[in-house]
């Protein structure tokens, strides 16, 4: 194979590869333009994996199970909405729990589904006449339908975050929410769907992982890929067109784990690198001066009482 050859095909695997990133990124950040930062995707996405699974068991339908791990994450989602919305618990602390429950849930409903062929998983779907284009036709038009959904999600948010009324809405809440309630706004309302379309966004990312990147349960298959999310968050600056460029650029650094051990390089080495580049992008953006020159909003995990307004 030809090294134009190589890449070519490392950058195909990137982008089935990178859509669950992608997926549970663009939730992460229109949850965190509202100011709330959600830890708890890794166990939303856990949970969407093993609903989108046991779903598609029963009813050999793949439409039902995306649906039903979307709800099912976007359920999850709605409970750290009320602690850190209404409670005011320290969004941290929901999140972690959050996580936690979903691994733990996880583990115990897959028990049943370890070791058992999928019944329905989605198959790539060629676009006619786009999918034969030299070069840009294998890489971008030959792949499933959650995957041209995601590419097809990251011009609509761009629309909606920075076009729309919503999406000014959505951006004052996070920044100032005092002031977009005097200004007419329904500051929990806007929170709770931020909150709860991210919820959603994980529990299919979930899915994409059990039902189409690998056709199975496996206990833990997540991975570490929701804490992935919150570090690609930070990465794309809150926006969601560099949400795309960093979830595919995370996939292919996931497909090189696999294709660089041929050159004799270390497996461990290997999966080490997207958690190290995980963990050096929450420590380059721990500090509060750093996260405003990077955009972050203002009022990112600081709960809001209208009797402080």
């Amino acid at each position: 194979m030809s090294i134009w050859a190589y890449i070519l095909s490392t950058l195909q695997a990137a982008i089935p590869a990178g859509t669950p990133l992608l997926y549970g990124t663009l939730g992460e950040i229109t949850a965190e333009r509202s100011g709330v930062v959600n830890l708890g995707v890794e166990g939303m996405m856990i949970m969407g994996a093993v609903t989108a699974f046991g779903v598609s068991l029963a009813t050999g339908n793949v439409g039902i199970a995306i649906i039903a791990a979307a709800l099912v994450g976007g359920l999850l989602a709605l409970i750290h909405g009320f602690a850190s919305i209404n409670l005011r618990v320290n969004q941290v602390v929901s999140g972690l729990a959050l996580t936690m429950l979903g691994q733990g849930i996880s583990g115990i409903i897959g028990k049943q589904f370890i070791g058992m062929p999928p019944r329905a998983q989605l198959k790539p779907v060629p676009i006619p006449g786009l999918s034969d284009i030299p070069v840009l036709g294998p890489l971008l038009f030959q792949h499933d339908l959650l995957a041209y959904i995601a590419l097809l999600l990251v011009p609509v948010l761009w629309f909606l975050f920075y076009k729309t009324r919503w999406g000014i809405n959505l951006r004052s809440v996070g920044e100032s929410p005092a002031t977009a309630d005097a200004m007419g706004v329904n500051v929990f309302q806007v929170r709770y769907l931020a909150v709860f379309f991210g919820g959603l966004m994980a529990g299919i990312g979930g899915a994409y992982l059990s039902i189409v990147y690998t056709p199975a349960w496996i206990e833990g298959m997540t991975a570490g890929i929701g804490w992935i999310v919150i570090a690609l968050t930070i990465f794309a600056m809150w926006d969601p067109v560099r949400g795309l460029l960093g979830a595919y650029l995370f996939g292919s650094m996931r497909v090189l784990q696999y294709r660089l051990q041929d050159l004799g390089i270390s497996p461990p080495l290997l999966n080490m690198l997207p958690f190290a580049l995980t963990i050096l992008v929450l420590m380059l953006s721990a500090g509060e001066a750093i996260r405003k020159r990077l955009g972050a909003p203002a009022a990112l995990m600081q709960p809001y009482t209208r009797e402080e307004r």
